[in-house]
């Protein structure tokens, strides 16, 4: 008898449980911590202007009123790596920025891992119409480098980049990227 009892309790929670699922409004979702961060989603300041890149996309109107459009990209070239010396994995990127002008303009932005998330750094100029070449975090030193060609002084910015060239950058305490000097 208390097999049919256990199978019949059995049963009603299985039932309820069911009519739960199928009652519960299928567009709340339960929050999530993200495990790692997706530079194509991502909020940074060029020039102490935000831009925030959906789906590694983003385009505002150039200025008020204008058909023209400013529209910045993820690139890629991800690396990781610890920047500012708290043993968590920070990751740097490029992203790429066209307005008007005929310029390709490179940047490369840094998501600090912090204990709730991510904060990004502002993004710092690497070049016009570059040929990035790889990005690299030497946790040990703290430095951010970015491998990249440009073109040979005094060329025209229709040639192609040749020369090879490293950017060297750190993470400041207050969480601002800069270059080096070297």
């Amino acid at each position: 008898m208390t097999k049919k009892y256990f199978l019949l309790i059995f049963v009603i929670v299985l039932v309820i449980w069911g009519l739960f699922c199928l009652t519960k409004n299928p567009s709340e979702k339960i929050p999530s911590i993200p495990l790692s961060f997706d530079g194509k989603n991502s909020t940074f300041n060029i020039n102490k202007e935000s831009f925030t890149l959906i789906n590694g996309l983003s385009e505002i109107p150039a200025a008020p009123n204008s058909t023209s459009k400013i529209t910045t990209r993820y690139f890629g070239n991800e690396a990781t790596g610890d920047l500012n010396g708290d043993n968590l994995e920070d990751q740097a990127f490029l992203i790429t920025q066209e307005a008007s002008g005929s310029g390709l303009f490179y940047y490369v932005v840094v998501a600090l891992k912090k204990s709730g998330g991510y904060q990004t750094t502002n993004a710092f100029f690497v070049g016009d119409r570059i040929a990035p070449q790889s990005t690299e975090i030497h946790s040990d030193s703290k430095e951010l480098h970015v491998n990249f060609a440009e073109r040979k002084k005094g060329e025209p910015m229709t040639t192609n980049p040749s020369v090879g060239a490293v950017l060297l950058l750190k993470v400041t305490p207050e969480g601002v990227l800069e270059g080096l000097m070297k």
